[in-house]
């Protein structure tokens, strides 16, 4: 039988050998989802758009969703960005259940915690392009100029600050959206077909630009798009059919 002092110098050569943060617990995923579910109706008709999703996103991760038109894309970003509340399922994000919390408290987190950029921009055309990266804030009750002048600058687009929309290209309307998606510096950044509606060069120029940005921050990158090429530069591909994950 062995020694007690034999035991004592095993586990001390044990620990020699294997360092201490090889007994580190696992870090948990910053998005998780269980058994999302949402349908819509047509007519008479119900249309399953999201069927029992279950999900892990780690900090960090660059994740592309991929799938033909209709497959329920676009919902289950909506539904992990709390913007479309799920019939079934919770969406939890670094541990808070997103969907337990109040309309008003959801607001509050996804303002602090996450940008989203919209495949059509969605600025607001009487505001100037840093009246419109301002927004944010000034719905968090901040009212941080130079900051909005940073987030522009970082998207190479600080001498056009006081243009309005309509005088600035496609291209340069959607560095606008990214700065105001980027202002708060999210943790999450959920992009919908973020070059949907720009030729290949502008296309290139802005993923190339979202790959940048979040690498500097380690921001989680979610990006549903159509293009298998674009998707290629993710750190995983989730192509969902049907309102399943493949």
């Amino acid at each position: 039988m062995a020694s007690i002092q034999s035991i004592i110098d095993v586990t001390s050569i044990s620990l020699f050998l294997y360092p201490k943060a090889s007994y580190l617990p696992p870090v948990p995923p910053l998005i998780q989802t269980t058994n999302l579910t949402r349908s819509y109706r047509l007519g008479k008709k119900s249309l399953t758009v999201l069927e029992g999703v279950n999900l892990s996103i780690n900090r960090g991760e660059k994740i592309f969703l991929c799938g033909p038109s209709g497959a329920g894309k676009t919902t289950l970003l909506y539904t992990l960005a709390g913007l479309e509340t799920p019939q079934a399922g919770n969406v939890t994000i670094d541990g808070v259940d997103l969907y337990a919390l109040s309309r008003a408290a959801q607001s509050r987190f996804r303002n602090q915690r996450i940008g989203y950029i919209f495949q059509n921009y969605h600025l607001l055309p009487e505001l100037t392009a840093l009246e419109n990266v301002m927004v944010p804030g000034a719905i968090g009750g901040k009212h941080h100029h130079d900051q909005a002048l940073a987030a522009l600058s970082r998207v190479g687009l600080a001498e056009r600050a006081d243009h309005l929309p309509a005088e600035l290209s496609g291209g340069e309307q959607q560095r606008v959206a990214i700065a105001r998606a980027i202002v708060n510096e999210p943790d999450i950044l959920f992009a919908d077909e973020p070059t949907g509606n720009l030729d290949s060069h502008n296309s290139a120029a802005i993923l190339d630009l979202l790959l940048q940005l979040v690498s500097e921050k380690n921001t989680t990158l979610i990006v549903v798009t159509h293009d298998q090429a674009l998707a290629r530069h993710g750190d995983r591909v989730l192509t969902i059919k049907d309102g399943i994950i493949a």
